[in-house]
């Protein structure tokens, strides 16, 4: 799965690009998307806020947008991409912090979030908000999960001095 992420005023810290992509194929694998391609973007307030304005007419900063390509004009030309995923490291932060959590585990989050609405997931009903809040935990358990690799010849070397 390509994964194009972008760090906008950044870098941010807490957030390394390798594991940020890390986790977003683990969020893809676990949904089955296969190489499907994404794109994420980390930024600020600031940025966040005019796209939200410019999109959804909503003059004020928030955590996430998700914009789908599958969905509108368009929808059959590119299936295999997926959609962007922008995230606000500065508000992330601050929730973060609310919650007693690392950023980079509210950027998962967030991050899971956005894939499931470029998905169709929606929160508009009490019933729809507890299943997408069920499935973004499923998704941040496994896309923090670790991968055991084997170690390399170099390392089973040194190990043996």
């Amino acid at each position: 799965m390509p994964v194009l992420l972008r760090v906008e005023r950044g870098p941010h810290r807490g957030l390394p690009r390798a594991e940020i992509r890390r986790r977003a194929r683990a969020i893809f694998d676990a949904l089955q998307l296969g190489d499907t391609e994404l794109s994420i973007v980390l930024t600020d307030d600031e940025q966040i806020r005019k796209l939200n304005a410019d999109f959804r007419h909503v003059d004020a900063a928030t955590d996430v947008l998700a914009f789908a390509m599958r969905e509108g004009q368009g929808t059959g030309l590119h299936r295999e991409i997926l959609g962007d995923v922008v995230v606000s490291v500065e508000t992330a932060g601050i929730q973060a912090a609310r919650q007693g959590r690392d950023v980079l585990s509210e950027v998962t989050m967030l991050l899971a979030h956005g894939v499931l609405h470029l998905l169709g997931w929606d929160h508009d009903t009490r019933a729809k908000d507890i299943r997408m809040r069920a499935e973004t935990e499923r998704l941040c358990v496994l896309a923090a999960q670790k991968v055991k690799t084997r170690p390399t010849r170099a390392q089973r070397i040194r190990s043996r001095r």
